[in-house]
């Protein structure tokens, strides 16, 4: 089987590189911004869009202007690739999975995309970037598979790190091992239908004392100040370490439920409408759950493993699993319930967790728009196909303003 993945390797550029590295991010930057409005100002007058080929013709013309000929300086592919990620963006608008795309500000997170002419020296440990030159490249790993194309990207904390897009050729999936409910919460990351539950590591609240006193520091200097930018950046670099330990937590979780299992059930959450709750938004985000369901997307395509969705409303916590009886309500703080039909004696979690195995199996062995979930590549609500009549359309967004 092909599939497409990402290897992402640390950057040490010298003074000179960082520089260029930083016109290409600003030129990058610009050209989005340029065209954005440049589409908007287009629909505004016409009642018509702006493809990726128009946008393209008047990139050449606009980097032969008197004004705007330092364009020149970046590489025209990073440029082009600006396009298309603007392309991109309307795309993702009018199918429904994002908002109308809006200009990015300086503090935007600084990245760019090599279609092509990177090179790789493995064994000096270094990669050649266009208009940038050869730039130390920590490989922790092995590169493996046909590169297609790279991402450069300068976090908040100052670090520079490249992504390595690669197609390669991994064995057929066998879906073997068992099935599995998973039901995931805040004061255990995730409770499993067999009764295991995993604790949540929360490592923003770990962080919570020295991330108070860091920032607290950082509001007592002077904006702009030499000491305030040393000080942003340990900020930065907590926020950093922190984000980190939650992706590391997730993958190695996510990873070994795919490999022991066929089938994952997992409930559809409305993220968007649970961090609205200003108690838990914190500890939500926190959590990161969406970010791990992706992770068990693709993973279970590669290894195997069926990453199954139910239904949003579902009632997996309020249901008996013994005897299907529905409670009419279940406030959020019973933790333990018994069941007034059968008087079986439930964990909450994990009740819910065996009803989403049971409906997810049950999805699975009837025909019905259920099934098309079976893949591992719908489980994503922002994915979930939009109802007729609901899709957005760029002349909505003009009529609102």
């Amino acid at each position: 089987m092909l599939i497409r993945k990402a290897f992402k390797f640390r950057l040490y550029p010298d003074r000179s590189q960082q520089q260029a590295l930083a016109v290409q991010f600003g030129h990058a930057h610009f050209v989005y911004n340029y065209f954005l409005a440049v589409r908007r100002e287009h629909y505004a007058q016409t009642g018509a869009g702006l493809s990726y080929a128009d946008t393209t013709g008047q990139l050449s013309v606009l980097k032969r202007h008197p004004d705007h000929l330092w364009l020149q300086e970046a590489d025209s592919q990073v440029l082009q690739q600006k396009l298309k990620d603007l392309d991109r963006a309307y795309k993702n608008f009018f199918e429904g999975r994002a908002r109308y795309p809006r200009f990015r500000s300086r503090r935007h997170r600084q990245s760019i995309r090599y279609p092509q002419r990177v090179k790789v020296d493995l064994a000096a440990g270094r990669s050649y970037l266009p208009r940038v030159g050869w730039v130390r490249t920590v490989f922790h790993r092995p590169l493996e598979g046909v590169l297609k194309n790279v991402t450069v990207s300068k976090t908040k904390s100052g670090r520079y790190y490249a992504s390595f897009q690669v197609e390669l050729e991994i064995p057929a999936p066998q879906f073997k091992g068992s099935t599995v409910g998973i039901d995931l919460g805040l004061r255990s990351f995730l409770a499993r239908s067999d009764g295991q539950k995993v604790a949540n590591p929360r490592p923003l609240v770990q962080a919570e004392r020295r991330l108070r006193r860091l920032q607290r520091s950082l509001s007592r200097r002077r904006k702009g100040s030499r000491g305030w930018e040393r000080q942003r950046l340990k900020v930065a670099r907590q926020h950093e370490k922190v984000a980190n330990q939650r992706y590391d937590f997730q993958h190695k979780l996510s990873h070994r439920l795919v490999e022991e299992h066929r089938l994952i059930g997992i409930e559809s959450l409305n993220i968007k409408g649970m961090v609205c709750n200003r108690r838990l938004a914190r500890h939500i985000s926190d959590a990161g759950w969406g970010q791990f369901v992706r992770m068990l997307a693709y993973k279970g395509a590669w290894y195997g493993c069926h990453v199954v969705a139910a239904e949003r409303w579902f009632p997996s916590s309020k249901t008996c699993s013994m005897c299907g009886a529905e409670m009419e309500i279940m406030p959020l703080q019973v933790r333990d319930w018994d069941c007034p039909s059968c008087g079986s004696h439930h964990d909450r979690d994990v009740n819910a967790a065996k009803n989403i195995l049971k409906h997810t199996t049950a999805d699975r062995t009837t025909a019905g728009a259920a099934e098309s979930h079976a893949d591992g590549v719908h489980v994503r609500p922002a994915s979930y196909p939009r109802q007729a009549g609901t899709q957005k359309s760029e002349a909505n967004y003009f009529n609102s303003w």
